[in-house]
């Protein structure tokens, strides 16, 4: 299956480089997708988010080296691309519960983590359901905040933000002003290879913006929608993971290079109805 095929030649781009500088842009060119929806994708499908793949990786590796006493740990170090000596062993330790210095020892006990190879495996799937919608570009204006390329942080994140438009009276403010398609309260990941990635609290309107909202251009795309309903923010990181682990593998669609949507249709996220717009072009 050709979408696999792309993601494994990445994760083999990541091998070959796992002793240099990454090129993310290149991994995720590979893949078929852009920097974001490639470290999304790799999370979903590994269980681990791709940054803390490599680390693994290249503490697997620079444990072999320790353990052949042939080079120093300062030029180990540098090899994997630490140049503080205090984070290289900050991130050793992490791995492998030691230090450095001990992992030369004879009877140093150390961990291997060999490469990740995926592939498809039909089980469990979940009824999903979903529309192919064409839209026209449209603006949105809310507040925003940087993202992340690991998924774990986005994850902190984007509730935090929620939260705060909640209590501070952002969001009532926002639904005042929604008079556009798609409606709904949206949370929208900007995350373009071209642009600074963002995420925002958002309404699609006309009306004009006033700071310290602040108003993004979502493209024309094709879009993949899902319907969902239950508690948030965990019932839509779930259908997230099963648009990714379960209907992209075989849809006939990949990821296009533009922003998720978050749909939000009511103002209850302890029984929240709501729809996930990925955009998506044919194989």
């Amino acid at each position: 299956m050709q979408w696999i095929e792309n993601l494994n030649k990445a994760v083999q781009y990541l091998e070959n480089h796992l002793t240099g500088e990454i090129d993310y842009h290149q991994a995720a060119k590979i893949a078929g997708c852009s920097v974001y929806h490639f470290g999304r994708m790799f999370g979903y499908l590994a269980n681990m988010p791709l940054g803390e793949y490599i680390r693994r990786r290249r503490m697997s590796l620079a444990a072999s080296d320790l353990r052949s006493g042939q080079e120093k740990i300062v030029d180990i170090a540098l090899k994997y691309g630490y140049a503080s000596p205090t984070a290289f062993n900050r991130a050793f330790q992490s791995v492998h519960g030691i230090a450095p210095s001990a992992a030369r020892k004879e009877d140093a006990s150390l961990k291997a983590f060999g490469p990740i190879h995926f592939q498809v495996t039909v089980a469990g799937m979940q009824e999903l359901e979903y529309r192919i919608q064409k839209l026209e570009a449209f603006r949105i204006v809310g507040v925003g905040r940087p993202l992340a390329m690991e998924l774990e942080q986005n994850f902190a994140m984007v509730p935090q933000l929620w939260q705060q438009a909640a209590m501070d009276g952002t969001i009532a403010s926002l639904a005042a002003k929604m008079d556009s398609q798609p409606m709904g309260l949206l949370g929208v990941s900007a995350c373009n290879d071209d642009e600074s990635w963002r995420y925002y609290i958002a309404v699609s309107t006309s009306q004009p913006v006033q700071a310290p909202l602040e108003e993004y251009t979502v493209p024309a795309f094709t879009w993949a929608v899902f319907d969902g309903e239950g508690v948030c923010p965990q019932a839509i990181q779930e259908l997230e993971r099963q648009i990714v682990t379960q209907w992209l593998p075989t849809s006939g669609y990949e990821y296009d290079n533009g922003p998720d949507l978050e749909v939000y249709l009511n103002p209850d996220p302890q029984n929240a109805k709501f729809q996930v717009w990925i955009p998506v072009v044919k194989r």
